[in-house]
């Protein structure tokens, strides 16, 4: 009961615990990423993936059974949702749709973010390598995570630049 409590607590839509329970999937994914997490923990891997699988085919949110997730995390809307292997997740976290917690392709061993506790992480949101969010940290819709962000921190925007130009221009003839 005290996840459904949350849940109302962080969602102004969330009128009932039994609303909760049966129009929000985010706890039946929480259901079954538990139960592959089990699996995976106790060497029975194929078990675990084949579990968040189908559970990736039926709602839309990927995670896989390696990922550590604290209490309560409340996922709204959720499609698009990935969460990768070597992620951490504290307590009371909040994660829109179309969230990312990936690698970059470029490390080994842990190469996820680390998020702390009561983190609210926006739509579109993109938290990528092995980077730690610091507790009570908001990051807006649509940011690029790609450093380390400090506790009670809001970090909004996506810097991009631009590292290799067009080969018409790099020998001076412009377009």
């Amino acid at each position: 009961m005290r996840y459904f409590k949350s849940i109302k607590e962080r969602d102004p839509a969330a009128r009932h615990w039994l609303q909760i329970l049966l129009l929000y999937p985010c706890v039946r994914v929480m259901f079954w990423f538990r139960i592959a997490h089990f699996f995976y923990n106790i060497k029975l891997k194929f078990i675990g993936e084949g579990i968040m699988f189908l559970v990736r085919r039926r709602y839309g949110i990927e995670i896989h059974p390696a990922a550590k997730i604290g209490k309560r995390l409340f996922i709204d809307h959720g499609v698009g949702v990935v969460i990768g292997e070597t992620t951490i997740i504290g307590d009371d976290c909040t994660i829109y749709q179309g969230v990312s917690l990936g690698g970059t392709g470029k490390e080994k061993g842990k190469r996820h973010p680390t998020i702390g506790n009561r983190v609210m992480i926006g739509a579109g949101a993109q938290i990528l390598g092995n980077v730690t969010i610091g507790d009570n940290t908001k990051i807006g819709a649509n940011t690029v995570v790609l450093h380390n962000v400090d506790a009670n921190q809001t970090v909004v925007g996506v810097k991009g630049k631009e590292i290799i130009k067009e080969e018409n221009e790099a020998k001076g003839n412009p377009s």
